[in-house]
């Protein structure tokens, strides 16, 4: 039976690692993602956990560590966000290569420089290609409940791979809200005992990790990460489909809404997902067929399910909190418009670049990008196709 409770995004996440009860959390401070292992590390001296906790100096030591009892056997999870994660970002590459099924709860927020420490995705963004599966959260319920399911996926049989859970700074990590828990025994339950097939102390079966790949075998290792990630659409299926049976709550690789008779939609991850639905219902109740594609899952990237549901949208807005500095727009346009670019049918897409460095974005913003969308089609006209949102002059 749930439990209704008022947590801050932080706060869910380490609920919902608390109930999963790892053998290691490895972990260094960062803001906003601090508040994560501080109440952690709580669990840990109450004895509410079994958990080791290993304090290390920087967050590449936080993964190195986690690399090694997760090689060990041992369920292994962190935390961090922004410039930690950058300094991660070689071992990010060792330990989905290694076959690892790390858990790490990233606390979106803008890389330096300049200083900033508000929303956006440079961070994980920067880290999409590190093979690794990436889960993103709109509010504190999905932050939860996509931590409970990261350890089902990333650990099944068929995938073997790390899995970064994503949630924006401040936005969702600070702000309070209300909150359907599971019962402790039923998330231990649904979550189950790691048990690695191989792992460095099984003195039975001896084994080498990270080992020199020669050319001879390295394309093939890469090819076998491709097929796990491939592997892992289906596990994200299955897991969502038990998880909804334990809770009553959906989940897919995307969520959609009022996008069945949509002409206009935007595809979007993250929080700005609910200022949108806000938008969404006060221009439908204008009349207006605008919808939304919440990208829930980014890796693996499900293009044919994206086809699917863009497939009657006559205008697409992807909104990107990253840049890529490629001038010709973000990680969500890009693999949005590269899954609709075989299609003989596709909509008109524009890349929005948008809420860099914490920048608002409300309903307003959000409706100009529809109406931007509505001038197009008036006019026949794309203009700029690569657009930022709500600059100042």
């Amino acid at each position: 039976m749930s439990i209704r409770e008022k947590l801050s995004g932080n706060e869910a996440a380490a609920t919902a690692l608390r109930q999963m009860n790892p053998d290691v959390m490895a972990a260094f401070p960062i803001t906003p993602s601090t508040e994560i292992p501080q109440y952690f590390s709580k669990y840990v001296s109450d004895g509410r956990v079994d958990t080791e906790f290993v304090p290390v100096e920087s967050e590449h030591s936080a993964m190195s560590a986690c690399i090694g009892s997760q090689a060990a056997g041992a369920r292994t999870v962190t935390a961090t966000s922004a410039n930690g994660l950058a300094l991660m970002v070689e071992e990010l590459y060792i330990a989905s290569s290694s076959r690892l099924p790390i858990i790490l709860s990233v606390v979106n927020r803008a890389l330096s420089g300049p200083i900033n420490i508000n929303a956006d995705h440079s961070d994980s963004m920067g880290a999409r290609d590190a093979g690794w599966i990436q889960l993103y959260s709109e509010d504190n319920q999905e932050a939860y409940d996509n931590l409970i399911q990261a350890a089902r996926i990333g650990e099944h049989k068929d995938v073997q791979l790390p899995v970064m859970v994503c949630q924006d700074g401040f936005i969702t990590s600070h702000a309070i809200e209300n909150i359907q828990l599971e019962e402790d025994e039923d998330v231990k339950e649904f979550v189950g005992t790691y048990n690695a097939d191989e792992h460095l102390i099984n003195k039975e079966n001896a084994i080498a990790i990270g080992p020199y790949d020669t050319a001879d075998y390295y394309m093939e290792h890469k090819y076998q990460q491709n097929r796990a990630m491939e592997n892992a659409k289906k596990v994200i299926e299955e897991v969502a489909a038990e998880y909804k049976e334990m809770t009553g709550r959906e989940y897919g690789f995307f969520e959609t809404y009022e996008l069945e008779d949509a002409d206009y939609a935007l595809v979007l991850i993250n929080s700005a997902a609910g200022t949108a639905k806000e938008t969404i219902d006060k221009m439908r109740a204008e009349g207006k067929k605008v919808g939304l594609l919440k990208i829930r899952v980014f890796r693996p990237f499900n293009r044919d399910r994206l086809v699917e549901l863009l497939k009657d949208v006559k205008y697409v807005a992807a909104m990107d909190r990253s840049e890529t500095f490629s001038t010709s727009g973000g990680p969500v346009y890009h693999e949005t418009a590269a899954a609709l670019y075989p299609e003989t049918t596709k909509p008109e897409i524009i890349s929005y670049m948008y809420g860099l460095g914490g920048r608002d974005v409300t309903i307003e913003s959000i409706e100009s990008v529809f109406n931007d969308l509505m001038e197009i089609e008036e006019t026949g006209e794309v203009g700029e196709r690569y657009r930022y949102l709500s600059l100042r002059e």
